[in-house]
């Protein structure tokens, strides 16, 4: 039997109110066979929504909108989701929970895997030569042809519990594109639509990243010997670009993403003295011109 697609609230989980409205008979079967599954008509933050309700929840529980309203991403940039335009998603998981609990110095590969699952989940809603250029730019954006259309945010719980969070412009037209350099699955030629979208996006999402965290888990926390950091590599579009990367309070530095370590830190070799340092966090851009 699957797990239960609530609107507004979810069997066993704290109440929350909601008029019925957007959400109220989506069809949504493949994503509810993948989580328990909480579906919002419309909410500030996926992400926060889930916070409330880890403390009782079971691992996988998920919430869904496609009106987020406060979303936010790294480093505090806003994430909207207009009614229609996209889907925003959010999934708990319990690392130091699992039978062999899993080492905080793995925890970093969670939203990697995250990425990568969301990477395959937009490329499976396209075709032909779009599909082929869907890309994971590191460390948690989803792009299409050098585009972002969805952006990733983990957040640490207390009991050592993650929450992660996903929103994917689906059908965003170009006039109602959050930046310059964003694209939608819309614009990019997707042939579905509504629920079906949503479904295909949401459930190849949540499914992809059960499967890899599973792996994770199996492993240990070794990335290398279960397969997922080439896994990680191959779908990671930074690595062998020249970027510029930022972090607070220092000077930016260019260099050219050479690969990624066991802990799934970005390798960069500096353009000033060739040295090769692990960027474990930080804002990317990749540079246009080699």
């Amino acid at each position: 039997m699957s797990p239960p697609v609530t609107e507004g609230r979810a069997v066993g989980l704290p109440g929350i109110r909601r008029p019925p409205a957007y959400s109220e008979g989506m069809l949504l079967p493949r994503t509810s066979g993948s989580s328990t599954l909480v579906v919002l008509d419309s909410t500030g933050s996926t992400n926060d929504e889930l916070r409330m309700l880890a403390p009782d929840a079971a691992e996988f529980t998920a919430v869904l909108t496609t009106n987020q309203t406060r979303g936010r991403g790294r480093l505090d940039r806003s994430w909207v989701v207009a009614p229609g335009d996209g889907v925003a998603v959010s999934v708990l998981v319990a690392p130091s929970a699992a039978r062999t609990p899993l080492d905080p110095a793995a925890w970093g590969w969670i939203p990697l895997l995250a990425g990568l699952a969301m990477s395959r989940a937009v490329a499976a809603a396209l075709d032909g030569r779009a599909a082929a250029e869907v890309g994971l730019k590191w460390p948690n954006d989803v792009q299409v042809r050098g585009l972002k259309v969805c952006g990733i945010l983990g957040e640490l719980l207390p009991a050592g519990r993650i929450v992660i969070g996903a929103g994917v412009n689906l059908e965003t037209p170009p006039g109602r594109l959050p930046t310059a350099t964003s694209t939608s699955l819309l614009i990019e030629g997707t042939a579905l639509h509504g629920d079906a979208l949503v479904d295909l996006v949401a459930g190849s999402f949540l499914e992809g990243f059960r499967m890899l965290y599973g792996r994770l888990l199996a492993a240990e926390g070794d990335a290398g010997a279960a397969g997922l950091l080439a896994e990680v590599r191959d779908a990671c579009t930074t690595i062998g670009r020249r970027v510029r990367v930022e972090l607070p309070g220092v000077p930016a530095r260019l260099g050219r993403a050479t690969g990624l370590d066991e802990a799934g830190r970005l390798l960069v070799q500096d353009d000033a003295d060739g040295t090769v340092d692990a960027v474990a966090a930080g804002d990317i851009t990749h540079l246009r011109y080699e």
